[in-house]
């Protein structure tokens, strides 16, 4: 009888930048490192989401690639929403609302031949328990950095040391892969300690060190002393820590139609425009979006802005927005030979790849953050949510390949016009803007030689060794 591959089972967030960044880890590993596993992803439906059908078409498209790759939808489950609740509070309920047909799926593999490892995103960490229950190795893939990895398994510690509500901690911060960090670039789930969504990361703080191991998308040249930090234990001070495996950047590339945005910066000089995106669920209120096209507006540069509504975002059936509603009077006719505004999903590595982007107001979200990178463009930081606003510190102080921007995270993330047309001007015309562009395309150098053939093809080698190990063992 014929021996059968061995299986790797994913276990995805369900959101599109948790999604997609773990199925091109998939793809690596399905297609380019040795094809010792036949990739099963299990897919939590999520038409609650307004980017669920930018999913299904990226996953259709995987599933044509004649990649050992196969996709399963789990059952749908009631969504746990309540009144109040946070983000990150909902998506870990959705999540476990799921750990029954997860167990049923690995199982029913299990009862036809070997499962080398379950990969699960940081935020299915409850699911180790179902892995060990299983008796089968638990990956944690971190779509996000090693920063945040350090944060997480640190979190039990940092809970004794810092008892106070960290918006009351007058001094810093201090964990290992961040030091002296301000109060105020912690994680939002980090707001309220009496709040369900931190008590839930904060176990799954505990539940991670029991995993077999850890993958990140990172690269050492990015995050050296973080990853050192991780190496030695100082993040774990009680006990071992599971091995690091940084195998980033992982980029989606984007073959396609040329797009309406790359045929209008196709007619922009080299160098001259800067792109402002948040993100599959960055938005602002009208205030804020009108603050935000007065900063742009002052600053004299070329543009093209990615502006959706919360409506569009939040609403999958939501129709077309009239944006002259969302934007100062006359804005439209004062920019029109200079900008574009965009009020729906863009293509956005092929828009940071385009000679003509020289800058990019981002975020902070780390998907977004390396596709910048991939393509030497440095950026402005406007962080909004989840972790952005420690990816933010990063950025700026630790990697020096961004500006920042005085950001008020507890009044929408409010930006004035002051400091937007401040801050666009000293990323395009001044000499700090020079500075982290050169850091951004030593990045890009960085970056691409971890990927191909350097350390992170390196170490996506040994995870690939190490999971054959386990199931020898």
């Amino acid at each position: 009888m014929e021996k059968k591959t061995p299986e790797l089972i994913f276990c995805p967030c369900p959101g599109i930048g948790h999604m997609i960044s773990a199925v091109e880890l998939a793809k690596h590993i399905a297609g380019g490192h040795g094809q010792h596993f036949h990739v099963t992803i299990l897919t939590m439906q999520h038409h609650y989401f307004a980017w669920a059908g930018t999913t299904t078409s990226y996953i259709n498209s995987v599933i044509s690639s004649g990649l050992d790759i196969q996709f399963e939808d789990l059952p749908l489950v009631k969504l746990p929403y309540k009144d109040n609740m946070k983000g990150e509070t909902f998506m870990c309920l959705f999540i476990e609302a799921h750990k029954n047909h997860v167990r049923d799926a690995v199982s029913r593999r299990l009862a036809t031949g070997p499962v080398a490892a379950l990969v699960l995103d940081v935020l299915c960490a409850s699911m180790i328990d179902l892995a060990k229950e299983l008796d089968v190795p638990s990956y944690i893939y971190m779509p996000s950095n090693a920063t945040f990895l350090g944060l997480m398994l640190y979190l039990p510690t940092l809970h004794v040391k810092v008892p106070l509500e960290i918006e009351d901690v007058k001094d810093v911060i201090n964990i290992p892969v961040l030091r002296s960090a301000p109060p105020s670039s912690m994680p939002t789930f980090m707001a309220d300690k009496k709040d369900e969504a931190y008590t839930m990361l904060l176990d799954y703080g505990y539940k991670m060190r029991e995993a077999t191991g850890f993958i990140v998308n990172t690269f050492v040249e990015l995050e050296m002393k973080q990853l050192e930090a991780l190496e030695r234990g100082e993040c774990v001070p009680d006990q071992a820590t599971p091995v690091v495996f940084p195998i980033g950047p992982l980029v989606v590339s984007e073959e396609q139609e040329k797009h309406e945005c790359i045929k209008w910066l196709d007619e922009q000089p080299a160098n001259s425009v800067l792109f402002l995106c948040f993100g599959s669920v960055g938005c602002f209120t009208k205030d804020v979006v009108k603050e935000m096209a007065l900063g742009l507006e002052r600053s004299g540069q070329r543009f093209l802005w990615v502006l959706r509504t919360p409506a569009q975002v939040y609403n999958p059936i939501a129709g077309d927005v009239n944006l002259e509603d969302e934007l100062p009077e006359g804005f439209f006719e004062r920019t029109r030979e200079r900008g574009l505004v965009w009020p729906a999903w863009i293509p956005q590595l092929s828009v940071l790849a385009h000679a003509a982007v020289a800058g990019f107001v981002t975020h902070c979200g780390w998907n977004s953050i390396l596709e910048s990178l991939w393509h030497g463009v440095p950026m402005l930081a406007w962080p909004l949510y989840a972790e952005q606003h420690m990816n933010a510190v990063l950025v700026v102080r630790e990697m020096g390949v961004g500006l920042e921007l005085k950001v008020d995270r507890n009044n929408g993330g409010f930006v004035s016009s002051e400091e937007l047309e401040s801050g666009i001007r000293s990323l395009m015309e001044g000499e700090e803007g020079r500075k982290v562009r050169q850091r951004a395309e030593e990045m890009k150098v960085s970056g691409r030689k971890a990927v191909e053939g350097g350390s992170s093809y390196v170490s996506l080698e040994l995870l690939v060794h190490q999971i054959i190990k386990n199931i020898a063992t």
